[in-house]
């Protein structure tokens, strides 16, 4: 079957050009069969229970399901058809119901729990131990102490939350692509030359809800009907509003999906959802989040007040708009930055042209963290656009690799994501290479001129590669607690954010923000302008963050079986406490907000200020010591990116910064400090 099935070769890299929707089903179905017989198997032995002999095992076959799952998770993702679609969820379904089976398998949990009480087990390695660890507590949070019939009912639960995640991803997705505009050039005056290409449609222009072409909408085009368009189309996808109001809806999704979180945490003796998921959290407790939130609301909402109102005075005074809506917001904004500082996105993209961009990212890497970047061309890959490249050490061996696609295009999500491709894995004397994927939305190069994006962007890119870096430099042996696998999800944007601070530092610049038709140097005069212009409109943003993040939070921690979700109405309490700028009442979104509803951040949305308070502490030493501090790069990788999910983070940053961390440093990076 293997000859025929090419997602059940196994082959160092997957070949995506050969894998089909009907491969899909048979690969899944084969590979869970047998490994339900091993996992028989290896419960009935008797032999005395071994981290080698009870916990490897499973380890392995981790790693197949992987090598087999992840390569089609991921065309879902990018290149998603109809078929394919069909063979994600039924596979997905069956994957679902296997992992809670596994979960609730109380041979295999009083396997793992002798392994853990063998007399060597103090004598494993810190990432053993902590692996085993980790079993335990997932074997408890998939409910194996249940007794029917919660067991049972809480496996349904599980299976019917991976089906309705999934729906609610491809509704979004589905109205992002459904909606679309012809328009005449003329409704895009305003836009800069250098962002009409991907408006281009044969002899015209269209309209879409590609995120590249959302922002620049919003950003430039001087027509406010089509900004007001283009605003209630996007941010009415998948609900109940909106011109494609009940088509897509993802309301009842929603509803069944918190009622479903809620009912599993319950079941398992938390209060509810949120404090089930800080179990695997650095916070702890609800509390702990919740100061951690409204003390940032404290010090973020007045100076967000004051940005909003000299917004207003500008637009009133400037631009003739007596009422500031939403659709203005982004607009009013660049007019008045390119006012006070000189200073616009136009004027700088020149100077950030993609290849550049990711040749400067890799040179940046390799001073700090000592590795290389080689393109490959011999690699199967799933689009033309993508990109290969294997990480090569300073002794010249390859030591992992990466998979970079940075377009837009139809069928694939929205976004900008890292996700793991292949774990790094030692079984026996074979050593697999840890393999990543770095996704992005970027608009496509337009005729001769390439890709130029705005710092925004840069940033982005510089992100998803620091979750890359925490994935491709793991030195952990198990894929369980190696690179990002294993860390409290509110320390996985460490890294991620950590990379982000480069894009502002001179020196880092200097490596790769040239004219793209002159070569020039981004000139000094223009740089200094950028950084006075760094911590513009920070208290509107990060409002609109702890906006998102208290609603999240919120919208777990509260949950009552009898009043049901409250989505909307939380939503507008969320925003009586924190916002600043209230959308219209047609708006919707948590309809889309795919990061809580079909990714791993519900109740965790907080995790990205909590771990930007980390990120800035951590970057301060480098600002103290040079950005390409090579004892310092080396402490970071040691202390943070080798050791993945091993330890703690809190442990993991104490190791590289000497302290706990200082909020100083995350009110400093937002220029919020006293």
């Amino acid at each position: 079957m293997a000859d025929n099935n090419p997602l059940l070769d196994d082959a160092s890299l997957p070949a995506f050009s050969r894998i089909l929707p009907e491969h899909v089903l048979p690969a899944v179905k084969a590979t869970l069969a047998d490994h339900r017989r091993r996992i028989d198997a290896l419960t009935a032995d008797t032999q005395p229970r071994s981290f080698t002999t009870t916990m490897l095992p499973q380890e392995t076959m981790d790693y197949e399901l992987q090598r087999i799952w992840s390569p089609v998770n991921h065309l879902h993702s990018v290149a998603d058809t109809e078929a394919l679609r069909t063979a994600h969820a039924e596979a997905e379904q069956l994957l679902s119901e296997y992992s809670a089976e596994m979960g609730q398998n109380r041979e295999l949990f009083a396997a793992v729990k002798a392994a853990s009480e063998n007399a060597d087990f103090a004598a494993l390695p810190l990432a053993a131990r902590t692996l085993v660890d980790h079993a335990l507590r997932d074997f408890r949070l998939s409910g194996v102490s249940l007794e029917e019939p919660a067991r049972s009912r809480f496996r349904e639960i599980v299976n019917e939350l991976t089906r309705l995640s999934t729906e609610f991803e491809n509704a979004v997705l589905d109205a992002t692509d459904a909606w679309s505009e012809t328009v005449d050039e003329k409704a895009l005056a305003g836009i800069p030359e250098s962002e009409l290409g991907m408006f281009r449609d044969g002899e015209g222009f269209k309209l879409t809800l590609k995120q590249p072409c959302v922002t620049a909408v919003l950003t430039y085009a001087d027509d406010r009907s089509v900004r007001e368009r283009v605003y209630r189309a996007y941010q009415t996808r998948a609900s109940d509003q909106g011109p494609h109001a009940g088509q897509f809806d993802n309301s009842a999704r929603m509803a069944q999906i918190l009622a479903l979180k809620h009912e599993a945490a319950t079941l398992l003796g938390f209060a509810n959802s949120a404090e089930e998921s800080l179990a695997t959290k650095m916070a702890g407790k609800p509390d702990r989040v919740l100061d951690f939130l409204r003390d940032l609301v404290k010090r973020a909402k007045p100076i967000a007040e004051r940005e909003l109102a000299e917004l207003r005075d500008f637009a009133r005074d400037q631009m003739k708009l007596d009422e500031l809506q939403p659709w203005d917001v982004s607009y009013a904004a660049e007019k008045l930055r390119v006012q006070k500082y000189d200073l616009s996105e136009e004027e700088l993209k020149p100077y950030f042209a993609l290849p550049a961009v990711t040749d400067g990212l890799f040179a940046i890497v390799n001073r700090v963290f000592g590795v290389v970047l080689q393109l490959r061309k011999d690699v199967d890959v799933w689009h033309p656009d993508v990109r290969f490249y294997d990480v090569v050490d300073e002794s010249g061996r390859v030591i992992a690799g990466v998979y970079v696609d940075l377009y837009t295009r139809t069928g694939k999500r929205g976004g900008a994501w890292m996700d793991v491709c292949r774990s790094r894995f030692r079984n026996a004397d074979t050593i697999h290479l840890p393999i990543a994927y770095v996704t992005c939305n970027f608009a496509p190069p337009s005729g001769d001129q390439p890709t130029l994006l705005t710092h925004d962007e840069v940033t982005t890119l510089f992100h998803e590669f620091g979750h890359g870096l925490h994935h491709l430099l793991t030195e952990v042996d198990y894929p369980g607690v190696a690179g990002i696998d294993g860390v409290e999800w509110d320390a996985v944007e460490l890294p991620s954010q950590f990379m982000e601070n480069f894009a502002w530092q001179r020196d880092a610049l200097n490596l790769f923000a040239r004219h793209y038709q002159t070569g020039e140097l981004l000139p000094d005069s223009l740089f200094k302008r950028m950084l006075a212009a760094r911590h513009y409109h920070a208290g509107l943003f990060l409002v609109r963050q702890l906006e998102f993040a208290l609603f999240d939070f919120r919208l777990h921690l509260e949950y009552k079986a009898k009043q049901g979700a409250r989505v909307m109405e939380l939503l507008n309490e969320v925003r009586d406490e924190v916002a600043v700028i209230f959308p219209p009442a047609w708006q919707r979104m948590p309809h889309s907000f795919a990061h809580i509803f079909a990714g791993g951040y519900a109740a965790g949305y907080y995790s990205y200020l909590w771990a930007e308070l980390l990120s800035a502490d951590a970057f301060a030493q480098f600002e103290e010591m040079g950005i390409f501090n090579k004892d310092s790069g080396a402490a970071f990788r040691r202390n943070v990116l080798a050791v993945g999910g091993s330890r703690p983070a809190l442990e993991s940053f104490v190791a590289f910064r000497g302290r706990e961390p200082q909020i100083d440093a995350l009110l400093r990076s937002y220029g919020l400090a006293a």
